[in-house]
């Protein structure tokens, strides 16, 4: 199999690529504006890459897409921050680009992959989120901050016309707040800039306060990442067709906490980690309550919980996740706390 993965060197990207090449005899041609995410992988002979854009590489993209057996564009802005800062740039990159990279699968008819999301969902008041029978209930045109969310939607919804009008192959996956290491790069992780996990992790080896929006008392489904790719990998298998023309969600419900409860789990696991000489460094760390204007914009609004149903993953791809939340934590703080420290070496610099 021949599997072209756009954003080869993001976080799905990058150890999609690292499993696929560890674990099966396909070949990947990745295409992303930097390869530092990639490590080894880079000089497996089965990895085929070029450093580029997607707005710009159109006739390599093209060529690879009429040449590989499945594409997976995983191009994206998912950043809080720059949805309610930057909505014109979202549109742009999220939908302008990725609506591109779609109509040329069809037009070579190579099946797609693509990476959805459950921001979809947005507000829906449905306890658990299904992905054929739940409502997408966003708010007002004013707060920008749903602008990646409708991306997404419109995106997943001409993929399911095309499905319906000319039968054309695809599968959807809603990833449900993966974590890992390689999420998002400590250094880069400002307020808003990251995703929850980095940002609370870089506050605390900043000795920042951590930040919580709202009070942190919003529910999110933490899922490691080993469990998403393991699920990734058997849907680009797609053995027997079942997941053609399918909406998968990839989470784990039993990993539902408040994003207070995140902050304290966090802050417990620096406490105990053996390379951290001193204690000190995650006792002292402040909680600090602030509003979503404060901390995002006016263009913000909030979600309190997000619970998959992963019924259909089961169901169809016999899959289940592995990880607890904390073991999750844990796997990436350690990873952080690793880089951080070869990155204090070379500054002269020691975490205590």
């Amino acid at each position: 199999m021949k599997v072209l993965i756009l954003g080869v060197n993001g976080f799905i990207g990058s150890h999609l690529s690292e499993r696929i090449l560890r674990e099966k005899d396909w070949d990947v041609y990745g295409l992303d504006i930097g390869f530092d995410k990639l490590g080894t992988v880079i000089k497996n002979p089965r990895f085929h890459f070029v450093e580029g854009d997607i707005t710009i590489n159109r006739e390599w993209i093209e060529y690879n897409i009429k040449k590989c057996d499945v594409v997976l564009p995983l191009v994206a802005i998912a950043t809080p921050a720059t949805y309610v800062k930057n909505p014109l740039r979202v549109f742009e990159l999220d939908f302008e680009a990725n609506l591109a990279v779609i109509k040329s699968a069809v037009k070579y008819n190579t099946r797609v992959v693509f990476p959805s999301t459950s921001e979809v969902y947005g507000m829906c008041t449905d306890e658990v989120f299904d992905e054929d029978k739940s409502n997408f209930i966003l708010g007002p045109t004013s707060k920008q901050r749903w602008i990646y969310s409708c991306c997404k939607q419109l995106l997943d919804r001409v993929l399911w016309a095309y499905g319906f009008e000319r039968n054309f192959h695809f599968s959807i996956f809603r990833p449900y707040n993966w974590v890992g290491p390689r999420l998002d790069s400590i250094a880069a992780s400002k307020e808003g800039s990251s995703r929850v996990v980095t940002q609370f992790i870089g506050n605390i080896l900043r000795d920042e306060p951590i930040k919580l929006v709202n009070g942190g008392h919003q529910k999110r489904c933490f899922l490691y990442i080993d469990d998403g790719i393991d699920c990734l990998i058997r849907i680009i298998e797609n053995k027997n067709d079942a997941c053609n023309k399918q909406i998968i969600n990839i989470g784990n419900p039993k990993n539902n906490i408040t994003i207070k409860e995140l902050a304290v789990r966090i802050k417990k696991i620096f406490e105990k980690h053996p390379l951290v000489k001193s204690k000190r460094l995650a006792r002292k760390v402040r909680i600090e309550d602030v509003s979503q204007d404060q901390f995002y914009g006016e263009g913000y609004q909030d979600v309190t919980f997000r619970v998959p149903s992963i019924k259909k993953a089961k169901a169809l791809l016999g899959w289940a996740p592995r990880y607890d939340v904390d073991t999750a934590l844990t796997r990436t703080i350690d990873h952080y706390v690793k880089e951080y420290l070869e990155n204090s070496k070379r500054c002269g610099k020691e975490l205590r």
